[in-house]
């Protein structure tokens, strides 16, 4: 029974890794090239679009249910030898990634979005937007290893506890028929 519990936490965890994947993805190609392309009327149309909710609303939230869920995981999992540094690993790419946001990229948020050409000049804006899209590029890359870490460590979790040592062996995936 802890089996299947453990392999439905570490299946959680991957699920919100995918989102916050997907949804940094989404940030990348389809948000920050609006946001940013005709600084400063793209600032403020931005900021006209994100009034109800931005990625500031969004992003926290899920990077804390993502180190948390990979904490359950975490824990649970630890006995699996083969599966617990992929996802230790994958939870401290998360938490790089929160900390870059939270160092690098609040304090341009703020100087892009709430400040604005009200207390900088465009061209200060413009490099302040440079530098945010150059430590965002961080933040995916973080997020993309994260991701991929997890993944290997889903199929090693799945593999170790559900598949037989046997078929592993011989390179034949069969149901154990015991475990599910």
């Amino acid at each position: 029974m802890l089996i299947k519990f453990t392999f439905g936490t570490v299946l959680v965890h991957l699920w919100v890794q995918w989102l916050l994947l997907g949804s940094i993805l989404v940030d990348t190609f389809l948000l920050y090239p609006n946001i940013f392309h005709n600084i400063p009327k793209s600032l403020e149309l931005g900021m006209e679009f994100m009034a109800v909710a931005s990625p500031h609303t969004y992003f926290p939230p899920l990077g804390a249910a993502s180190i948390l869920t990979g904490i359950l995981a975490l824990m649970l999992a630890w006995k699996t030898e083969p599966v617990r540094y992929w996802i230790l690993f994958s939870i401290l790419m998360i938490v790089l990634e929160g900390a870059t946001s939270i160092v690098f990229e609040w304090s341009r948020n703020e100087i892009l979005f709430i400040e604005g050409v009200d207390v900088h000049s465009v061209e200060f804006l413009k490099r302040t937007a440079q530098e945010f899209l150059i430590v965002h590029g961080f933040r995916v890359a973080y997020n993309i290893i994260g991701s991929i870490l997890m993944f290997v460590g889903f199929i090693k979790y799945y593999k170790h506890n559900f598949i037989s040592k046997e078929a592993v062996k011989g390179n034949v995936l069969y149901w154990t028929g015991n475990r599910l």
